[in-house]
């Protein structure tokens, strides 16, 4: 992991400055103490990191639990006795990653995927345009439709018309522009620029800003627009802020209704955030569900125990690093010491941190989330992939996360219930134990997203310096999801040494550069 350390160190400074005010405000969006959200922060990014498979995946408070959490606190009768639910949430996440849970989250296609990582995006755009302009009514961590503070996504935005911050609203601007020069021109022209991230650069000008506004009668930035950080007066009000579990009350029905609602709702989050990661991995790597699982549930005990709230994995932060350049796990550990140096040593620095600084990094990784050329790209695949896409986003923006999921998943079924019910699908194989090293592999005469999870297992299984030849002619039907699985499959087939033989009705070719593009004209992906 240390050799990457030059990739890795500066994607997690972006990182960070991603996490922080997200960790506040999903703490505020959630009713829980600050403090709280910061320690997930931590947690997740120094213990799950650590423990998790996943080499570019960040984790953290997420914003789809917040509302959960909102009711449980209510619901159990305090913090106190909700950290009670977390820790439990935790063990039976534990559980599920020893039953082996995890394979779940390779039967979701990936338009719905890619609906759920474009949903996200356009979320982003849409809650941190208040923010850019200094309008902080609403936590920045509150990704719902329906908001905290009895407003929506959309009365939000007409809102913000009638209360724009003209300092927030510059030094926003100011930033954006920095953002936008530092990727686009300047990081082309020296290694420098490589090293010193933009988003470090636009922060230090908003400080500065700040501090040389401070009195100024229209460009004065007040404290409510802002990072707000806890600021302990010594070591004794430090550990203060750390709340602990009330084991009293482990016995009633009410801590594990919630418990298992939490895990649940954790476990599938982060299984979905695996899937989107690693779609976006330049390396594309797998990550092992089951570890990941493990990983997430020992830090939801340990968040738990010592007053954080509920982790999971979290697309944005983990977005953030990959668009960043972070390659390894040490990008996500880093981030989170990061975090906890920050609190400890420099958090009247953090608090001069302009809100509206950290909304246009924020709108950054939501743009590079939600390109308009996605959309084309996703149309011009055919209905097949672009209905249940929309609906995945349309879904997520107007409800939530986890509500977009299933309508996209709900209707990709239904679409493939309609194009495959002739024949069962499965993935055939010979060739493994000969001593030549040749593996041939036949698929199926329709081949679905069902099938993503065993034909991924299979060729994740095949050994360096070999030689696959996979034949296609009876194939009638190949889901886009297993094209992408074989374009991905190349990049690390290069690195493995594994030569490819592609066997279809148009003929044989050798290493093909693009599936994407072979299969774009044979008749079985239409």
């Amino acid at each position: 992991m240390f050799k990457t350390l030059k990739n890795d160190l500066p994607a997690s400074i972006v990182v960070f400055f991603v996490a922080l005010p997200l960790c506040l405000g999903i703490a505020l969006a959630s009713g829980a103490p600050l403090f709280s959200g910061l320690i997930a922060g931590i947690v997740g990014g120094i213990l799950v990191g650590s423990l998790s498979g996943s080499k570019i995946g960040v984790s953290g408070p997420a914003a789809g639990l917040a509302a959960i959490v909102l009711t449980a606190i209510g619901t159990l009768g305090g913090y106190q006795n909700f950290l009670v639910a977390v820790v439990l949430g935790g063990v039976i996440q534990l559980i599920f990653g020893f039953l082996k849970a995890g394979i779940i989250g390779y039967y979701f296609p990936s338009s719905v995927i890619k609906g759920m990582l474009t949903g996200i995006g356009v979320i982003i755009i849409l809650k941190q345009i208040p923010h850019f302009f200094g309008y902080d009514a609403d936590p920045t961590g509150d990704f719902a439709f329906f908001q905290v503070d009895s407003e929506n996504t959309f009365s939000d935005l007409i809102k913000t018309l009638n209360y724009i911050t003209p300092g927030s609203a510059v030094i926003g601007i100011v930033s954006l522009g920095i953002l936008i020069l530092w990727e686009r021109v300047l990081t082309k022209k020296a290694k420098i620029f490589q090293l010193v991230q933009g988003p470090l650069v636009a922060v230090i000008i908003g400080i500065i800003f700040y501090i040389l506004t401070k009195g100024h009668d229209t460009l004065a930035i007040n404290s409510s627009h802002l990072v707000s950080v806890p600021v302990p007066e010594d070591a004794a009000s430090f550990l203060a802020q750390f709340s602990f579990p009330n084991f009293n009350i482990i016995t009633t029905g009410e801590v594990w209704v919630v418990a298992f609602t939490i895990a649940l709702v954790a476990s599938l989050e982060t299984l979905l955030c695996v899937e989107a990661t690693d779609k976006l991995d330049p390396h594309k790597n797998v990550t092992p569900t089951n570890r990941e699982l493990l990983a997430q549930g020992t830090g939801n005990i340990i968040s738990g125990m010592i007053g954080g709230l509920p982790i999971t994995q979290v697309i944005v932060r983990s977005s953030a690093n990959i668009q960043s350049g972070g390659v390894s796990k040490m990008s996500a550990i880093i981030h989170g010491f990061f975090l906890l140096i920050s609190i400890i040593l420099i958090p009247d620095l953090l608090n001069m941190i302009p809100l509206s600084v950290l909304a246009a990094i924020l709108l950054v990784v939501g743009y590079k989330l939600a390109k308009p050329m996605l959309f084309k790209k996703m149309y011009n695949l055919g209905w097949k992939q672009f209905i249940p896409f929309i609906v995945t986003i349309v879904g997520i923006v107007f409800v939530d996360l986890l509500y977009g999921i299933g309508l996209g998943l709900g209707v990709g079924i239904i679409v493939i219930l309609i194009k495959s019910f002739q024949n069962s699908h499965f993935l055939h194989k010979e060739g493994e134990d000969v001593d030549d090293g040749k593996i041939k592999m036949t698929l199926a005469e329709e081949v679905t997203f069902f099938n993503k999870g065993a034909i991924l297992k299979e060729l994740d299984r095949l050994p360096s310096d070999s030689f696959l030849e996979l034949d296609v002619t009876k194939t009638r039907y190949l889901d886009n999801d297993i094209i992408e699985i074989l374009e991905d499959f190349a990049v690390k087939a290069k690195e493995r040494n594994i030569d490819i033989k592609l066997i279809s009705e148009r003929g044989t070719i050798d290493n093909p550069e693009s599936y994407i593009e072979f299969f774009k004209l044979d008749k079985i992906t239409r």
